[in-house]
């Protein structure tokens, strides 16, 4: 990362110019050259809501109370501190160590305000960023945050860290130190918007900490790490409990960006390995805050004694977040599914209204696109704009993209599935696929089986119960599986090496998608082992549709082409879509108190909620 060197001389005009920017835009001040900018935030597309002289964000209460603790649950077990690298298990809650450059707005589609960064400077075509890290920034044992542990953050993450790392920065040509406290990224494209913002919100790592003799960042640790953030480890038992602490004289609770947020003293985790011992867990005041993701559960299990004598308040919580795609994902390295015809035939055998009513009680809507409950959902017929970008592809894009909405098959849910199971079976048999001497349809080319195996984790174990009447109904038609549920250690080693047929999946949306796309469905993703290419896409139409989002200089490009990448990924009928709740379920004892106003892209309850007990 670099730093803007300084400029000794401004001559006459510039000074005007730079004069006249600061009468005119309030929040931002211009640098001496005319194309760059410097500022307190950075936005997307646009200018960033909150002005230079913000005190707060709305959605916090700048006088919460200090004080109290959060009990809450873990999943599982963990056996690592260092949350940057795959091996291991990581603990919750490691994000509380640390700081970024810049801390995005919960109430903003996409703008970023200076947290350990003081300004921010891009110029004009964002082909390069430049932050100035505060004065006053220090790590846990009082060493000063630097430039260079910037750039040694950086470049350890690349290097070192997840795969995930590698991907998302890829696009990050050099990082220099152009002193102690100014750093610099230059970027490998211009005019790519995100590329500044992502970076600003890379965790900064302490170099002299990591590069001691006795560590490697590479290997897992239960050491408590140093970090700059508002918490710091202060008590652990390996697989079992972690507690943060706050740091009383942290050096960054008054900045406007922290202004009434993480108000407890003390959140400590504790590791459940059963769901239901967890929730009999809750009632027992064992932990304080639930977030329920088993619609079953959620209808049936809270008749508890706490909930109904109004000591646990049960709560439905409405939110703006997108909810991108969750489903059955089938890996297009296997042969079986390289198929259309097979993809769509799988599609007709899911009966998930019926699923629905009979395990999540109706509270599911079903999921239709990669970028559900946004502006950027491909609904209706392609928009002139959207055609003018797929028309070059159109002799190798489904017809039906151009002419039809896409959903998934539907029916009425009583069970009787005839109609949608006699048109999987048409497509198969279309196909050329015919049926085995055990009734398991074989392929036309090869003569293998239509046969996979179904992959969970043990933490999921509960979409087995959604799963088994699919599993009969793919039987109807030809196409034999089968469940194997391991636990969550050998689950997470097969999906970062791909080694699976069919499992369930999910790509969250954020309000402005980006270069995250490369690594969801970029070609050069699909045999990079640890990607989230989970799907194994190998597609040029798709890699040129991501560039173009990428690309995308205002908030109605962006919209524009993501719903063009919808359309061609619901059109490949690459996945059997699962179902989606645009709201938070919580169930909290009623210890607490939360701001007026609810961020509607985030829930909060860590940073922005405030113990009773306090006042």
């Amino acid at each position: 990362m670099t730093f803007r060197p300084t400029q000794n001389m401004f001559n006459a005009a510039s000074v005007i110019f730079t004069l006249v920017c600061l009468l005119t835009t309030a929040s931002f001040a211009v640098s001496a050259q005319a194309d760059t900018t410097t500022s307190h935030a950075i936005a997307m597309h646009g200018d960033a809501k909150y002005g230079k002289d913000f005190v707060h964000f709305d959605y916090v209460n700048p006088d919460a109370p200090k004080g109290g603790i959060m009990n809450l649950s873990g999943a599982e077990t963990f056996d690592n501190f260092n949350g940057f690298i795959t091996k291991g298990v990581s603990a919750s809650g490691l994000g509380l160590l640390y700081q970024s450059l810049m801390e995005k707005s919960q109430d903003e589609a996409f703008s970023q305000y200076g947290a350990l960064a003081e300004t921010i400077t891009t110029p004009e075509d964002r082909s390069w960023v430049i932050f100035k890290i505060r004065e006053d920034a220090i790590w846990h044992d009082g060493k000063p945050v630097t430039a260079d542990d910037v750039v040694w953050t950086f470049n350890t993450l690349i290097e070192k860290g997840a795969p995930f790392f590698r991907a998302y920065y890829a696009h990050v040509e050099t990082v220099e130190a152009i002193d102690d406290k100014t750093v610099k990224f230059s970027f490998t494209e211009a005019n790519n918007r995100e590329l500044p913002l992502i970076v600003g919100e890379m965790s900064v790592l302490p170099k002299h900490y990591w590069t001691a003799e006795e560590r490697k960042f590479e290997n897992t640790t239960l050491e408590p790490p140093v970090g700059s953030g508002p918490y710091k480890i202060s008590d652990f038992t390996a697989g079992r409990t972690v507690t943060f602490t706050r740091i009383k004289d942290w050096w960054a609770a008054g900045l406007p960006v922290y202004k009434g947020r993480y108000n407890f003293d003390t959140i400590r985790f504790d590791y459940y390995r059963d769901q239901n011992v967890s929730l009999e867990a809750l009632f027992a005041g064992e932990y304080d805050f639930r977030q329920e993701y088993t619609a079953k559960l959620w209808a049936t299990a809270y008749d508890a004694p706490p909930v109904e004598n109004g000591d646990i308040i049960k709560d439905y919580i409405e939110n703006s977040i997108p909810q991108g795609m969750q489903a059955f994902a089938m890996n297009l390295r296997r042969p079986i599914f390289q198929d259309i015809a097979v993809r769509k035939a799988m599609n007709y055998a899911f009966d998930f209204e019926w699923s629905n009513k009979q395990f999540a009680y109706g509270a599911y809507t079903r999921t239709r696109s990669y970028f559900q409950n946004s502006d950027m959902e491909a609904k209706g017929l392609p928009s002139d704009a959207e055609l003018a970008l797929l028309a070059p592809y159109r002799d190798r894009l489904p017809e039906a993209l151009f002419t039809t909405e896409f959903n998934p098959p539907e029916t009425d849910g009583s069970g009787n599935n005839r109609k949608n199971l006699r048109k999987a079976m048409t497509l198969l048999n279309d196909a050329g696929y015919k049926m085995g001497p055990n009734k398991i349809r074989l392929d036309p080319e090869t003569g293998e089986e239509l046969r996979f195996e179904f992959l969970v984790s043990n933490i999921n174990a509960a979409f087995e119960r959604w799963y088994q009447p699919y599993k009969k109904n793919l039987e109807r038609i030809g196409i034999a599986s089968e469940i194997r549920i391991v636990d969550a250690s050998q689950y997470m080693n097969r999906i970062l090496n791909f080694d699976y047929d069919l499992i369930v999946a999910s790509w969250g949306q954020s309000t402005s998608p980006g270069n995250e796309q490369r690594e969801y469905w970029g070609s050069d993703k699909a045999d990079q082992p640890g990607s989230r290419n989970y799907l194994g896409i190998q597609s040029d139409i798709v890699d040129d549709l991501v560039g173009e989002i990428v690309t995308a200089q205002t908030r109605d490009e962006l919209v524009t082409r993501t719903r063009a990448l919808d359309r061609v990924l619901q059109f490949g009928w690459y996945v059997i879509p699962n179902w989606h709740i645009p709201a938070w379920r919580v169930a909290y004892w009623d210890k607490f108190d939360k701001p007026e106003k609810q961020a509607p892209y985030n829930l909060g309850y860590i940073d922005t909620w405030w113990a009773k007990a306090a006042q």
